[in-house]
């Protein structure tokens, strides 16, 4: 059974001497669990999860209508509208990713970050 990956908020002080908030991510693999800290906030969390919660929604919608046996059609047809949802939280995380983390992970020469990207966006697109 998958874990899902746990987020721990510390504060951080930067140059400036403005606090900043590092997440440190704990992330489940087959052969293991990787840490690692960001020195950034990722910008579009708060979008992700109004997104998510109207996802839920709509879902919960779809099982509703196969428990009352509506048409195949129109179920398929929200369906296809979650699943187009969905894929477009994963593009916003994606960006958001690309923008944040794998900047960082390139300016800290961290080879893992990118083979671990490459392996997501191979697991995304199919």
């Amino acid at each position: 059974m998958k874990k899902m990956a746990e987020k721990k908020k510390r504060p951080d002080v930067q140059s400036n001497s403005e606090p900043a908030l590092q997440e440190e991510h704990l992330h489940p693999y087959a052969h293991g669990e990787h840490s690692h800290s960001h020195g950034h906030i990722h910008t579009e969390t708060k979008a992700v999860l109004n997104r998510m919660a109207r996802l839920i929604g709509h879902l919960q919608s779809v099982r509703r209508m196969v428990e009352e046996g509506r048409d195949c059609s129109e179920v398929l047809l929200q369906i296809s509208a979650v699943d187009a949802a969905l894929k477009n939280v994963g593009k916003i995380i994606l960006k958001d990713h690309l923008e944040h983390c794998i900047v960082d992970a390139v300016q800290e020469n961290d080879r893992e970050a990118l083979t671990r990207l490459e392996q997501a966006i191979d697991r995304f697109v199919r």
